[in-house]
């Protein structure tokens, strides 16, 4: 299908303009996203090596947290490392099927990370709400169904986006105003009318994110009237400590996405979208470690 769109179209190479319009930030943004990256790539290795090697932390929730780490990385390692290229060098072209396999990986990375902490917090609802059945009800078998789940329908989805962009003619501009390959960025550059593309990024984003925010709120709700019943304080610090790091992890994930996606962009707003897709590439994949004080 990429072949057959490449031929219809003149372009075969995208362009991506980075921060080139304010030369003067380029060399501090790249010591700090590459500041950003090293502690990233630090801090979640650590965590899923202290996960592999105490017995200790071998229950589902720390399966999860696994997962969500590996995720962390995976985007950390798509978006960043290309961030740092264009920062640092003049030619920054990529080709057709570069840019779409980067997209695909980038937002099967995000959507995959989305239903994995509405996993998280279905995880904890069981903690506190039957915590003494909680091994028996989140077996193994049961968390790594739910793992595959998060991965076949982020793939799935994100295959479904990429497949409603490579469907468009690129012969105009080749040239993406941004410094990832940002859906509404591409699509800028395309030619063809964008109506189809925009119907089906709408209706994935709106269909995903009103399940997650709907998982993430029933348990919640389940889990705050359960706390509120407690009679024991001891129980109750501990209820509160298994769910608030989660409860900002979500806040953050979920408003940078709602800020990038819902709130209305004009054309010249451009860098703001930059700044806010800079703040989701780097803050997102730094949450593990407010995480872990689970």
């Amino acid at each position: 299908m990429v072949h057959e769109v490449r031929n219809q179209s003149s372009v075969s190479t995208f362009i991506l303009m980075g921060f080139s319009e304010f030369p003067h930030l380029q060399a501090p943004l790249f010591l700090l996203f590459i500041s950003i990256y090293t502690v990233t790539l630090v801090g979640i290795l650590g965590i899923i090596l202290v996960r592999r090697l105490s017995p200790k932390l071998q229950t589902s929730m720390y399966f999860f947290l696994s997962h969500l780490s590996f995720l962390d990385i995976c985007y950390s390692s798509v978006i960043t490392p290309k961030v740092l290229e264009i920062l640092v060098v003049e030619d920054r072209m990529i080709s057709f099927n570069g840019c779409m396999t980067q997209f695909f990986l980038d937002y099967a990375c995000v959507i995959t990370e989305m239903f994995m902490l509405a996993v998280m917090a279905y995880d904890r609802f069981v903690a506190v709400y039957n915590h003494l059945l909680y091994t028996v009800a989140m077996s193994h078998k049961f968390c790594a169904l739910l793992v595959a789940g998060t991965y076949i329908w982020g793939s799935l989805c994100s295959m479904t986006l990429t497949y409603s962009l490579v469907g468009l003619s690129y012969c105009g501009s080749n040239i993406i105003n941004h410094f990832v390959y940002e859906y509404s960025a591409i699509l800028s550059a395309s030619c063809s009318d964008p109506s189809f593309s925009q119907m089906v990024c709408f209706i994935i984003s709106t269909f995903n994110e009103a399940c997650n925010l709907l998982i993430i709120m029933a348990s919640y709700v389940f889990i705050v009237a359960t706390v509120i019943r407690m009679p024991s304080k001891g129980d109750l610090h501990k209820a509160f400590s298994i769910c608030t790091s989660h409860l900002t992890a979500i806040s953050i994930f979920h408003g940078i996405i709602l800020l990038l996606y819902c709130v209305p962009h004009d054309k010249s707003s451009w860098l703001l979208m930059k700044e806010e897709s800079a703040l989701n590439a780097v803050m997102i994949p730094m949450l593990n470690p407010l995480i872990t004080k689970m």
